[in-house]
């Protein structure tokens, strides 16, 4: 692996774990019944949109922030702005912490395999204090583990569900669906994202579904933090820039220039073609004056409409296409385009890309005639209550006695929260189900596995691991079976 594109994605802003959580977090060592040991809490997903969650990202919030000490500089730098902050800290205890610890932090974190396809009310991970000295750590770590969870994870549960949609209308209507999946969702997200910490996490999230990307920062981000050399890939393409600072009067030569310089054979590139009139670009300049040159280059021409209704727009644009160009007809009945596709990647979400297909699959055409790019609507348009995440306290231990801890608010069922320490295990019809730890019987495994102790990763995985267990689950996901 080439270690020259593992440079760090943290921002300096977060170098001091002590400062990476909320305020009111910084007195909570104060608040705990006497003789408190353990704290213990889990995280999961309280429902929201979807009915599964992919689990994915807690690897790389472990390489990238968890293993690194708490120094002294950290304590000092804390303790200043806490002083003015007007909250209470802990300096003797993080103090203590460093002397006997090294800073590393005294917790254990256990969680299901990343690419892990569940369905959702179920425990995710776990964490709790190792040394009882320290149990105010535990809830301390909750606003960035819970934050490194529900973000990669919802946008990884947003693209299985995109990709389940895709593979249902590409085994309607192509021959070889699992051929063409890899490459019809394509993360456009970069630009559209409020950090670059953001476009490399959900940029990772979508690449294990898909290997289409325009994000580089999660080819980096994959390499660095789970060991994948190239997770995704991209073409030449066009933008507006390209094509308008020709002027219009010269649109076809721009047009052309971008088959002299892409057009080879067996090659793809992408031209946006919307500048100025989508369906003339189509019909007279693509279909009539440079159609001789696209076919004699032997590559594949994408057309990219940016502009108008997706679903409307895409269908005149195919069959616009298909009149120029001409069509095949595969073995399901549905016609292919001959030379050309198309990519919609404006106004791409759940709803306008199944309104796409759902065109497409009505008037003949396959599936594998389109792709998308998805970008504000696949890394931005999401939060932490879509999918209705939350890190509760379950027990703790105080006295040497376990005790249960949870909330149950009358005016809102839906926020109560688990009791006890959890495992998670399927049952004899083989469902998954959250349980309490010591109700595991014998020959029932728990999903957890430990991943981190004491400071230590101790579980790892790889990207092509995650791959495989989330192509396995993500059929679990429901989708609606109406006709197509």
């Amino acid at each position: 692996m080439n270690r020259n594109l593992t440079s760090s994605l943290r921002s300096p802003l977060g170098n001091n774990l002590l400062l990476r959580t909320d305020s009111y977090k910084v007195s909570h060592w104060m608040q705990y019944p006497p003789g408190t040991q353990t704290v213990y809490s889990y995280i999961e997903s309280r429902g929201g949109i979807f009915s599964h969650s992919l689990f994915f990202g807690l690897q790389a919030y472990l390489r990238e922030y968890l293993q690194t000490p708490v120094t002294l500089a950290d304590v000092d730098e804390a303790a200043a702005l806490m002083a003015v902050h007007g909250e209470p800290f802990n300096r003797e205890g993080w103090l203590r912490l460093i002397e006997k610890h090294g800073g590393l932090m005294p917790v254990r974190i256990r969680a299901v395999p990343e690419g892990s396809v569940l369905p959702v009310h179920n425990v995710l991970a776990t964490i709790e204090n190792t040394d009882p000295e320290f149990f105010w750590v535990t809830s301390f770590l909750e606003t960035e583990l819970l934050r490194a969870i529900w973000y990669p994870t919802t946008v990884a549960t947003l693209s299985a569900a995109a990709r389940t949609t895709l593979l249902r209308y590409l085994e309607a209507t192509c021959d070889d669906p699992q051929g063409q999946i890899a490459f019809r969702l394509h993360d456009f997200g970069a630009r559209g994202v409020s950090s670059l910490e953001s476009a490399a996490l959900g940029g990772m999230a979508h690449l294990v579904n898909f290997m289409g990307t325009d994000t580089l920062a999660a080819l980096v981000a994959a390499r660095r933090y789970y060991d994948c050399d190239v997770a995704g890939f991209s073409i030449p393409a066009a933008e507006h820039s390209t094509i308008t600072g020709w002027g219009r009067d010269h649109e076809s030569d721009a047009y052309s220039n971008m088959v002299d310089q892409f057009g080879k054979p067996g090659a793809t590139f992408a031209v946006v073609s919307d500048s100025y009139d989508i369906f003339n670009a189509c019909a007279r300049i693509w279909g009539d004056e440079l159609k001789a040159k696209v076919v004699a280059s032997g590559a594949t021409l994408v057309v990219r409409p940016d502009s108008g209704d997706p679903a409307e727009t895409t269908l005149k644009v195919a069959q616009i296409l298909a009149d120029r160009f001409g069509t095949t007809t595969n073995a399901k009945g549905f016609r292919v385009l001959n030379n050309v596709r198309i990519i919609q990647g404006d106004g791409v979400n759940l709803d306008s890309l199944r309104l796409c297909l759902s065109n497409f699959f009505h008037n003949g055409f396959s599936t594998e005639n389109i792709s998308f790019g998805m970008g504000g609507g696949l890394l931005q348009q999401v939060n932490r209550d879509t999918m209705q995440w939350a890190m509760k306290c379950s027990a703790m231990q105080v006295n040497g006695e376990w005790r249960d801890v949870y909330k149950s608010p009358v005016g809102d069922v839906s926020k109560a929260s688990k009791k006890g320490r959890l495992a998670l295990t399927r049952n004899a019809r083989g469902e998954v189900q959250t349980v309490r730890e010591e109700t595991l019987s014998d020959g029932q495994v728990d999903l957890l596995q430990t991943v981190f102790e004491n400071g230590r990763i101790v579980t790892s995985t790889t990207f092509d691991a995650i791959r495989e267990r989330a192509a396995v689950g993500v059929n679990q996901f429901v989708t609606s079976r109406a006709p197509l």
